[in-house]
């Protein structure tokens, strides 16, 4: 069985309690870290007392609810840097310390780090920069034994859509459980490939987001470059 052990993060409301809930349904030993606990994943010091698991789930995340960038507050901004990259930076940090091989671990991200989400340009800057995190810190970790892979849901039906949740049962647009996203979850910790991003939408099974291809350099004389030096 896999996974045996986890921590969630955030796990004790929304799409981290569907995950808390999930794997303890699937037979696993859970532990929920969040800030209404005391464990604020923002501090590197919280990370330390952070032991081995099979899975880590690396899911706390705030919004800052503001579209405008010129009203955008100091504190608002330091809170969502901190939190939703920083606690995923300092957690990767400590868990390829104390991870055994085999281990796992996945980020939730959103679609909102593969796409633009123009009603809080701030909380999308942080999602693009786990995904560009994820896939970037896989080969170091493979090493290890580790795979890492996150999730990019779209908009699904917890805490954060705060007041636009209405509007958006109003309009009839399709949202996410956050059940469905908990699967997700357990579907790319499950995987054998690390460095990839599953999106997660009403409709559709949960599958790796395939990346376009960034066009190759080109020498003096007008032929493709081979890779660059590592």
């Amino acid at each position: 069985m896999f996974p045996r052990t986890a921590l969630v993060t955030g796990g004790a409301s929304g799409i981290g309690a569907a995950i808390v809930e999930l794997l303890q349904a699937e037979g696993a030993s859970v532990e929920a870290l969040d800030l209404r606990d005391g464990f604020d994943v923002s501090d590197p010091a919280a990370w330390e007392r952070v032991g081995p698991v099979d899975l880590a789930c690396l899911n706390a995340g705030v919004v800052t609810g503001e579209a405008e960038i010129a009203q955008l507050s100091d504190e608002a901004y330091r809170r969502i840097v901190s939190t939703n990259l920083g606690g995923v930076v300092f957690g990767v940090r400590r868990l390829a310390q104390v991870l055994e091989p085999g281990a796992a671990i996945v980020v939730t991200a959103s679609l909102a780090g593969l796409t633009a989400m123009p009603s809080d340009p701030i909380y999308s800057l942080t999602k693009h920069g786990l995904v560009g995190f994820v896939r970037s810190i896989a080969p170091q970790l493979a090493e290890r034994g580790i795979r890492i892979n996150a999730v990019a849901p779209g908009i699904a039906d917890t805490p954060l859509l705060g007041d636009s949740r209405e509007r958006y049962r109003r309009e009839g647009f399709p949202l996410l459980s956050a059940e469905d996203v908990a699967r997700a979850v357990l579907l790319a910790a499950r995987s054998e490939t690390s460095g990839e991003v599953w999106f997660v939408q009403p409709g559709r099974e949960p599958a790796p987001f395939r990346f376009p291809s960034v066009p190759g350099p080109r020498d003096a004389s007008g032929a493709p470059a081979g890779p660059p030096p590592s």
